[in-house]
């Protein structure tokens, strides 16, 4: 028997929260009411009261109810709420959580459910799922399931979506889980351009005793790895493809934001670097591309996505870009530069070869860097065995430098 939280607005939201409660009960396990709502008057009686939410995180949501600002206290609300979530879920409380709500209900339990580790069973049935749920998910793997109908009563149809959501977290808290993995895990970014390097490196680390991460470098995918470095999960760093640095200097569709490349400087974890994919911007369908671009170099990925070669100017300050990131590396790290290519298609032959512009990035790069940072110049492409051995060894060898090496089955 596992026990569940139901967490939501009960005071607008109570008997359908009440509802999917009784579902859960009906399955076998426990379950523990939470009122996230603003005005303190729940409709249905609650395990823990939202007065009780706030001031676990000490606050007193009293005087914003007076001022009657209903902005203002969801804002509260959702700055509160991941205390009692972490609080149960520290004290081995809770097995899993779900909730229901428009957007102010999706934005407060989201926040709630976010301050949660990867892997902990976490549902919301939401009317905000049909458009963009970044803002709620983040970097976690929160489920987000339409509502189709309002959180508003309950009808045939929210019956049966709600019965369905409660089926639904039963099913995960009800799944084992082997956690058994000891190996120290190294991430590394990954795009379908540079899949050949990620490839042949993976055997290599495994055999070295590490467990592998990829993230694909999609935006989303960069912003996750850069938070799970953050958090101490990881020992190093394979970071071969920071292309998402181009589309956020160029306007492409894909960037992590201003903090990709960050975590690792930071935290000390020992990093391999490299300007894999550097060369390309990625938009949508041909028809979403900005006009201002109408005279650029274009190859068609797939129908849905439309990469863009960068030029020597862009090539110039993305090099100085990457330089400045790895320059506030506080633990090893190694820059590798491929002069053959830095992507599949911008190899020798390729649609996207630009000798021109690789060099502007890549002394760029090289000149920008501060003394102490150890680069290898390699005469291959990025996806050639001797990069990704090359890189291998690096990483190793930082990995081994601040005491976290392991037991090697091989050389490379």
């Amino acid at each position: 028997m596992a026990t569940i939280a139901v967490l939501g607005t009960l005071d607008s939201k109570g008997a359908e929260h009440g509802f999917v409660a009784d579902q859960i009960r009906r399955q076998g396990h426990d379950v523990i009411l939470i009122d996230v709502g603003t005005s303190g008057r729940p409709s249905i009686v609650p395990d823990i009261r939202a007065d009780e939410v706030a001031a676990m995180a000490g606050f007193d949501m009293q005087p914003l109810r007076e001022r009657g600002d209903r902005g203002e206290c969801v804002a509260a609300m959702a700055a509160v709420s991941p205390s009692v979530l972490l609080k149960l879920y520290s004290e081995k409380k809770i097995d899993g959580v779900i909730s229901l709500g428009g957007s102010s209900g999706t934005a407060i339990a989201s926040s709630a459910m976010r301050a949660l580790p990867t892997g902990f069973p976490r549902l919301i049935v939401s009317t905000m799922a049909s458009g963009n749920i970044a803002p709620y998910v983040g970097t976690g793997d929160i489920v987000i399931m339409p509502s189709v109908v309002d959180v508003a009563g309950l009808n045939r149809i929210s019956r049966m979506i709600f019965a369905r959501a409660a089926g639904a977290i039963c099913g995960m808290v009800a799944v084992n889980v082997d956690k058994a993995d000891a190996r120290p895990v190294i991430a590394a970014s990954m795009f379908g351009n540079t899949t050949e390097c990620i490839n042949a490196a993976i055997p290599l680390l495994e055999r070295a005793g590490y467990e592998v991460l990829v993230f694909h470098a999609n935006g989303s995918g960069g912003r996750t790895m850069e938070s799970l470095i953050e958090s101490g999960l990881i020992q190093g760093v394979l970071d071969v493809t920071t292309t998402e640095l181009a589309d956020e200097l160029v306007g492409g569709v894909l960037t992590a934001g201003p903090d990709r490349l960050t975590a690792a400087a930071r935290c000390g974890v020992p990093a391999v670097v490299a300007p894999g994919c550097l060369d390309m911007v990625n938009f949508g369908e041909p028809g979403s591309i900005p006009a201002r671009f109408a005279d650029r170099r274009f190859y068609p990925h797939n129908p849905q996505v439309t990469l863009m070669r960068t030029n020597a100017e862009e090539c110039r300050t993305l090099g100085e870009q990457l330089a400045g990131k790895v320059n506030a590396s506080t633990g090893p790290v190694s820059v590798l530069i491929p002069l053959r290519g830095m992507s599949v298609i911008s190899a020798a032959g390729g649609p996207f070869h630009d000798a021109f512009a690789d060099a502007a990035l890549f002394n760029s790069l090289a000149n920008s860097l501060r003394p102490g940072i150890r680069r290898v110049v390699m005469d291959v492409t990025i996806n050639s065995r001797e990069f990704a051995e090359a890189c291998v060894r690096e990483l190793l060898a930082g990995i081994a430098a601040v005491g976290h090496s392991v037991t090697v089955e091989g050389q490379l």
